[in-house]
């Protein structure tokens, strides 16, 4: 068990006064380094009504370490009381070895380096810490789920309820019915173990959920007069925005309110973190649609099952899917661009796959192709209510225009059955493997408030949870990198074309990949990726 001393930068490595110190470590083996704060972080003063964002807490040490840390209610309300942790009393972690994540615990984001590599970026390890912020019988703690609905909301809920009852004894929990409009314009739910048994079970979200609502003076407002001090939202990369500016917002009013948001999204594109929860059940309940859409195929003559799936951005449900099943013979996503006609396009490809197999099973993400049926439809911009695009179904369009090319140009008479599996999907019980995922997400969210972590998302960052800046989520969308091992082992298992030419190849690897993943001799003279260095 390692002490954690109370000061004003425990959410950061504790600094001395030159700013400097070695690194606190159990372990007489491991390298110590020395550790400074950089000029745009760490330590400051309470915001004033004028400050538009909080600046970023970033860490520095030997050998290129980087620790992009994330705030802490005693970054701006000095002195805070710090309290025993209950979980030390707690019989469960009795037969734990060490009871709490040492401070100075940080997880690297990317564990593929080589001997001269510097150390990277780091981010803070999820977990109990010593000592907490908040006594038992203090915490008001409130919970929100917002966005499309999600296998999985239900087990965070009841885990986030359970672990604040269970092990650090919080009676006061409520449910915000609605979305983040919920807030100020619905009554709230109250929570206990009781009212959330066996919710995992069951799809949706007991307390509701809504695209759009978001007014941040409102939502603080409601969270003030309420005295709320612990909140958790669990949305996409949209409502993880939202929460940055709520947490923005609280901080500039000076109140002790732990923000801390679970970040949920069925398509998988949330950056840094490993997967979302959802994404396995999402994948498992794919398998369904294209098992049906490949028994349509192969018992009726000249027949496609077309499978639309879920992907507004990110192709990765759609690959996955693919992947698994194996009876897929073409997956199209919004990350791979495809044409249509002529030599190499999709239509030459079908009526060969046909001609070979007499059937065919194709899967295509709710992005792809998105430009083609602009172009063809003359598509306005219009947006839904959390300022996503709405998109053309691409599921139907290409059912239509398939259909025609064979009818029209060809001889060759065929049968397409089109499913769509979208809010079966969306509305099941997650499966095994997610209640556990969303187990940790919730249990890590819980500690990290208890202990005074604000101003973040959880997540898993190489199978170990972590605490991560909003920014770092926020900034930009995961997405399948279609020179990546990942997208040729599903070109290979469908034998599909990759729809790409060899300039467009070769622009995809130099935008995508970093220097050190390119050889000299990569690309030759001629355009040509080499056969020795090309993507495999």
């Amino acid at each position: 068990m390692h002490s954690v001393t109370n000061s004003s930068t425990v959410g950061a490595l504790k600094l001395s006064s030159d700013n400097n110190r070695n690194l606190k470590t159990d372990n007489p083996s491991r390298r110590k380094a020395k550790f400074k704060v950089s000029p745009q972080s760490s330590i400051m003063s309470p915001p004033s009504a004028t400050t538009a964002l909080s600046q970023p807490k970033v860490v520095t040490g030997d050998y290129g370490y980087v620790l992009e840390d994330v705030p802490h209610l005693t970054d701006y309300i000095p002195d805070l009381p710090t309290y025993p942790n209950p979980l030390q009393d707690n019989p469960a972690y009795a037969v734990v070895k060490q009871y709490f994540v040492d401070m100075d615990d940080t997880i690297a984001q990317k564990i593929v380096v080589h001997a001269n590599s510097p150390r990277g970026i780091h981010f803070r390890r999820a977990g109990p810490r010593q000592k907490v912020y908040f006594k038992s019988g203090d915490v008001h703690a409130c919970i929100v789920t917002c966005g499309g609905l999600c296998p999985g909301l239900n087990t965070v809920i009841r885990e986030i309820v359970c672990s604040l009852h269970d092990m650090y004894g919080v009676t006061r929990i409520e449910g915000i019915e609605g979305g983040y409009r919920g807030f100020y314009s619905r009554n709230t739910i109250p929570l206990t173990p009781k009212v959330a048994n066996g919710i995992h079970k069951r799809g949706g979200t007991i307390i509701g959920t809504s695209r759009g609502g978001y007014d941040n003076k409102k939502i603080v407002n409601s969270i003030e007069d309420r005295g709320i001090n612990q909140v958790y939202i669990i949305g996409g990369d949209g409502t993880q925005k939202g929460a940055s500016a709520i947490y923005e917002e609280v901080r500039r009013r000076g109140l002790k309110v732990a923000v801390i948001g679970i970040p949920k999204t069925i398509d998988n594109d949330i950056p840094i973190i490993d997967k979302s929860f959802g994404f396995d059940t999402a994948v498992e309940e794919a398998q369904r649609a294209i098992n049906a859409a490949h028994v349509e195929s192969e018992s009726n003559e000249n027949c496609i099952g077309l499978v639309k799936l879920m992907g507004r951005n990110s192709g990765f449900i759609a690959m996955y899917a693919t992947l698994a099943s194996r009876d897929v013979d073409c997956c199209l996503i919004p990350e791979s661009p495809f044409y249509l006609e002529g030599p190499g396009g999709l239509f030459e490809y079908i009526e060969k796959r046909i001609k070979e197999n007499g059937h065919m099973v194709i899967v295509v993400a709710e992005g792809a192709g998105q430009e083609l049926v602009a172009e063809s439809l003359r598509a306005t911009d219009n947006k839904d209510a959390s300022g996503n695009k709405l998109l053309d179904d691409i599921g139907l369009w290409l059912s239509q225009k398939i259909k025609g090319h064979f009818k029209n140009r060809t001889e060759m008479e065929i049968n397409l059955k089109y499913i769509d599996p979208t809010y079966m999907i969306r509305a099941v019980p997650s499966n095994a493997s997610d209640n556990v995922y969303s187990t940790l997400l919730a249990q890590s969210a819980v500690h990290g408030a208890m202990a005074g972590y604000t101003g973040c998302t959880v997540g898993p960052v190489h199978g170990r949870e972590c605490y991560i800046p909003f920014y770092r989520i926020t900034e930009m969308q995961n997405k399948v990198v279609i020179t990546d091992r990942m997208w040729a082992r599903m070109l290979s298992s469908t034998n599909q074309p990759s729809f790409l030419n060899t300039k467009d190849i070769i622009e995809s690897i130099m935008d995508e990949a970093p220097p050190t993943q390119l050889l000299d001799d990569q690309v030759a003279d001629n355009g040509v990726v080499s056969k020795e260095t090309g993507v495999c």
